[in-house]
């Protein structure tokens, strides 16, 4: 299992948001995460420089969320579906996918949904609930 350190995240979203600028070549995974960039301009001055960034504390006192937070979601959720792994999340977010019209917000609710079970995972003490996760998404899906 990889457990990226927050400083290697932080620099692994600027770097691929350094070669992207320049056009250098990217491994699959970069390629991913730079989509996901170009979907946030907002985040493009956080990683514009990995060292500011890797110093930056993002507590939400500024009314601004984590970048990085928030790309490693999009990536989680990219890569959850690639596998479909909880199984049944591919087709839930591209249900959701398709009733928003957006993948992007389709990505952005998922990521309600996995922080929740994030969140209760935790605050119970046991390993995250899948199912429940899959269903929360499923549920955004199927209302309007």
């Amino acid at each position: 299992m990889f457990n990226p350190t927050q400083e290697e995240v932080r620099r692994f979203f600027c770097d691929v948001y350094a070669k992207s600028r320049q056009g250098r070549p990217m491994e699959a995974l970069e390629i991913i995460a730079s989509r996901w960039i170009d979907e946030h301009p907002e985040y493009h001055a956080d990683l514009a420089d990995a060292d500011a960034a890797v110093a930056r504390v993002y507590d939400g006192k500024d009314g601004r969320e984590n970048p990085f937070l928030h790309l490693s979601m999009h990536l989680s959720i990219s890569e959850q579906c690639s596998i479909d792994q909880p199984r049944g999340i591919r087709q839930a977010v591209e249900l959701l996918a398709a009733r928003r019209d957006s993948l992007l917000d389709a990505h952005h609710e998922a990521m309600e949904c996995l922080g929740q079970m994030m969140w209760e995972s935790q605050r119970a003490g046991r390993p995250p609930d899948g199912e429940a996760y899959v269903a929360c998404v499923q549920r955004r899906a199927t209302r309007d």
